[in-house]
């Protein structure tokens, strides 16, 4: 396991896991973490709750931001947060959440998060504001 995967499995986000997510590989460049489509995440016709896609990519952003806070802050929450909604992820599907940096500030970061079906597919681009505490 890297130190930022040790670093983020040190602070448990209990919705995340609630959810199940699973933070696959972290850096101060990049967060990947997965989320396995079941259907108590769903809405209608088996699909994905936009909600659900919501809140892995509000968790994804929130551990890259976590990952390249500045010495002295105490943390960090979401000031906005826009979603585009790109495809349908299908109950029994493996969804995977990748957060880059757009902008890395002393007060705030803005992280764009790409969810992508299990054949590859986009689900859902994020782009989200943090400020920092």
């Amino acid at each position: 396991m890297s130190d930022a995967l040790d670093r983020l499995a040190a602070h448990p986000l209990p919705f995340a896991t609630l959810m199940g997510v699973t933070f696959t590989a972290a850096s101060a460049d990049e967060v990947v973490a997965t989320l396995v489509v079941r259907e108590d995440l769903c809405t209608a016709g088996s699909i994905v709750h936009g909600g659900a896609l919501m809140a892995l990519t509000d968790t994804v952003g929130a551990a890259a931001t976590f990952l390249n806070l500045p010495p002295g802050a105490k943390g960090t929450t979401t000031i906005e947060s826009k979603t585009n909604f790109l495809a349908a992820g299908p109950v029994g599907d493996t969804l995977t959440a990748t957060a880059t940096p757009v902008h890395r500030g002393a007060r705030t970061q803005v992280w764009q998060t790409r969810i992508n079906r299990g054949d590859g597919k986009p689900v859902a681009l994020v782009t989200q504001t943090q400020m920092i505490l």
